[in-house]
């Protein structure tokens, strides 16, 4: 059976990360953006993953400037603008891109297993969420809107199981 566990990504150090590190958590995968209306959601990650990483739960960032050019910064700058703001303390990724044709196979992959509204594959913003259980299976996928806060009761599902 495939799950995320088959996928490599590069951090803001340029390190190649391989996602079967994270195996048997509880993953919160989210697209974001500097620029963006829904930047202030880094704050609610961050309180989501100091609640629950002691009991097997991380997020991981993918920062995208896909969406009306709302990450422009370099991998090194969006990790100073996070740290400044909003002291992130979990997994920030290399800028990735979430569709079209040089799209991180991560996100091919998401998208195929939790599709949007109307079976709809593609990512309509940043900060689109995907909630990935301990066996590296997509289980949802959350729209911008969704305030981190709000997922807590599903997030808690997951680590119960």
């Amino acid at each position: 059976m495939s799950n995320i566990y088959q996928f490599n990504a590069i951090n803001y150090r340029d390190e190649e990360i391989q996602l079967k590190d994270f195996q048997d958590q509880v993953l919160l995968i989210v697209n974001t953006a500097s620029e963006c209306g829904f930047t202030p959601q880094y704050e609610g990650l961050q309180k989501l993953f100091e609640q629950y990483n002691s009991q097997g739960f991380s997020v991981l960032a993918f920062p995208c400037n896909q969406f009306k050019q709302q990450e422009k910064g370099s991998n090194q700058e969006i990790k100073q603008f996070c740290d400044l703001h909003f002291n992130i303390s979990f997994p920030l990724f290399a800028k990735v891109d979430v569709n079209g044709n040089n799209t991180h196979p991560l996100y091919e992959y998401m998208k195929e297993h939790a599709p949007g509204i109307l079976g709809s594959k593609s990512v309509k913003w940043n900060f689109t969420k995907f909630l990935v259980n301990k066996n590296g299976e997509v289980v949802k996928r959350f729209a911008p809107t969704t305030k981190p806060e709000s997922i807590s009761s599903a997030i808690e599902a997951l680590l119960d199981e």
